[in-house]
């Protein structure tokens, strides 16, 4: 059973090379044949539309029902003779297009969202509080008991989970935040005086620029003396945390489970894998890769690649590997 209503019977294969980079050309006898439906590869049937790109998937070869197939050009002689073969620099990305056409609301969760707020034109489920000097943009949804307090700004066509708790945070068009996120409270910043501690202000904010993704059940702390920052195409996986003022630049990626710590500062398009940590007031270059699990201790310069803990250059982490198995055997 899928729960996501199907907005397409089907697709003829001569429009499907409109909105991909598919790159083959169809005989002219395939152009006005019938794609029904998007599959896995292991689950297409016959007229359905699936893809191959990689060689683990080579194994489901003998039970392939689908006659249509994007790949790369690289696995066309390990394919069915029968198949109509589309090829692709990216035959994932092209058939996830695809997918989004016959399921357009499939990427996105929604609440059942009953209630229109008047003239405002933005959308809210049931038991939600929003402060009356909040700011709220046109087209924006916001799930069952969410609370969004004093000041918050949100821009046009947000889509906001259930339970969320939003404060002290200016966020822009398009931003996407999952269910159970917390965004906007007070960091984690303290000094001993004695046996107590002295809890520090926190006069920051918390700034989501535009088409940023926020998971499920993350944390973003507010700033203390500047801001938190996360910038515009950004996509955080669910139980993240962020600390106060770090500032994370645009088109970056963070797998599940990972934490940055206080002040510290990433550039543009970096990548972190799941459960890596990274310690504060670091400054992470551009085009940097982390692996999972690393632990990252020192600033990373542009495009370095890097795993283990202490996080260290992806071919030091070989050797470092070899040399353990050696000695293991």
């Amino acid at each position: 059973m899928i729960f996501f209503e199907k907005k397409k019977n089907f697709l003829f294969l001569k429009d499907i090379l409109k909105f991909t980079s598919i790159y083959s050309i169809i005989e002219k006898k395939y152009e006005n044949k019938k794609i029904f439906d998007a599959s896995s590869i292991e689950k297409a049937k016959e007229n359905d539309l699936t893809f191959l790109n990689n060689s683990l998937y080579l194994i489901e070869i003998n039970s392939i029902k689908s006659r249509v197939i994007i790949t790369k050009e690289k696995f066309k002689n390990f394919l069915p003779k029968n198949s109509i073969l589309l090829y692709s620099k990216d035959p994932q990305l092209d058939f996830y297009k695809i997918l989004k056409i016959f399921y357009p609301q499939s990427d996105i969760d929604i609440d059942d969202l009953t209630i229109k707020k008047g003239k405002k034109n933005f959308f809210a489920g049931k038991n939600c509080l929003i402060d009356y000097r909040a700011s709220i943009g046109s087209q924006t949804s916001i799930g069952s008991k969410t609370v969004i307090k004093k000041n918050v700004k949100i821009g046009k066509n947000c889509l906001i989970g259930s339970n969320v708790i939003i404060e002290n945070s200016l966020i822009g068009d398009n931003v996407t935040i999952k269910s159970g996120s917390i965004i906007g409270q007070v960091g984690f910043g303290f000094k001993f005086e004695g046996k107590k501690n002295f809890k520090f202000p926190h006069i920051g904010r918390v700034v989501i620029e535009n088409f940023v993704q926020i998971g499920s059940l993350c944390t973003i702390d507010r700033g203390s003396v500047s801001d938190t920052v996360i910038g515009e195409f950004s996509s955080l996986d669910n139980q993240i945390q962020i600390a106060h003022n770090v500032k994370i630049g645009s088109n970056c990626t963070i797998a599940a489970q990972c934490g940055i710590a206080g002040s510290t500062i990433i550039g543009n398009n970096v990548q972190i894998g799941g459960q890596s940590g990274i310690s504060g007031h670091l400054r992470i270059g551009n085009n940097v890769k982390i692996g999972g699990k690393s632990g990252v201790t020192s600033s990373l310069a542009d495009g370095t690649s890097v795993m283990g803990y202490p996080a260290v250059s992806l071919r030091e982490f070989a050797k470092m590997r070899n040399s353990y198995e050696k000695k293991r055997n």
